[in-house]
């Protein structure tokens, strides 16, 4: 194995398409690992690799990490995304959460049945505009500074981007109340690492299609 972390999910995004973002954003090149059938997520099991029997895995620094939130807390600390102290550290933590309650709903938005699907998508744009996004609105304006904690690119910067594109795919004009998020999201777009990140032939993934939904389910069903 190089020195490269290496990552084991789906070819999706699910959810390690957050870790894939923050590794991206921190300049970090790394390997993956598709799960394609129901034998490999069993033999990880079997062999002991996941902890909780659950994806994603992600190979580092001599460890074998499980747990959405404790790989990305671990990414943003060895690579300076996780605030200057404590209280910086409690912000980033707070941003990160709530939008982990929208990345949520996003992420199973896929496996809506069909006549859920119109009304799940209401849910997310009612979520998004009235409850996550004006947080962050009334954040940038308030300090005027161009990330929301420290005036210092970290974690919460990273998850907030990827939420942001992930509901205009769906709700394109979602931002058309929200100015400071427009020029937060234009910002974004133009960090090296980041912008490497969205061009086409990145390791970002594409929205879930009907492919990805039944191969995760194939997978995953007891």
């Amino acid at each position: 194995m190089s020195g490269k972390p290496r990552l084991t999910y789906l070819n999706g995004r699910g959810r390690m398409e957050s870790i894939r973002w923050l590794w991206a954003a921190a300049g970090v090149e790394f390997e993956e690992v598709y799960l394609e059938t129901k034998e490999q997520y069993e033999k990880l099991i079997k062999d002991g690799f996941l902890l909780f029997q659950q994806v994603p895995l992600v190979e580092i620094d001599g460890m074998k990490m499980v747990q959405t939130r404790a790989i990305t807390s671990y990414i943003a600390g060895k690579y300076n995304l996780y605030g200057k102290d404590l209280k910086e550290r409690a912000l980033i933590d707070m941003y990160v959460e709530g939008i982990s309650d929208l990345m949520q709903m996003i992420l199973m938005f896929p496996f809506s049945p069909p006549d859920a699907k119109e009304k799940n998508l209401e849910s997310i744009k009612d979520r998004a505009t009235n409850r996550y996004f004006p947080v962050f609105e009334k954040v940038l304006k308030q300090h005027g500074q161009d990330f929301l904690v420290g005036n210092k690119f970290s974690w919460a910067d990273v998850q907030l981007m990827e939420a942001i594109l992930a509901v205009e795919e769906k709700v394109p004009d979602v931002l058309s109340g929200f100015p400071q998020l427009q020029v937060f999201k234009t910002k974004m777009s133009n960090m090296p690492t980041i912008k490497k990140f969205l061009q086409p032939g990145s390791p970002r993934k594409p929205p879930p299609d009907a492919h990805y939904v039944e191969t995760v389910l194939k997978i995953f069903k007891k």
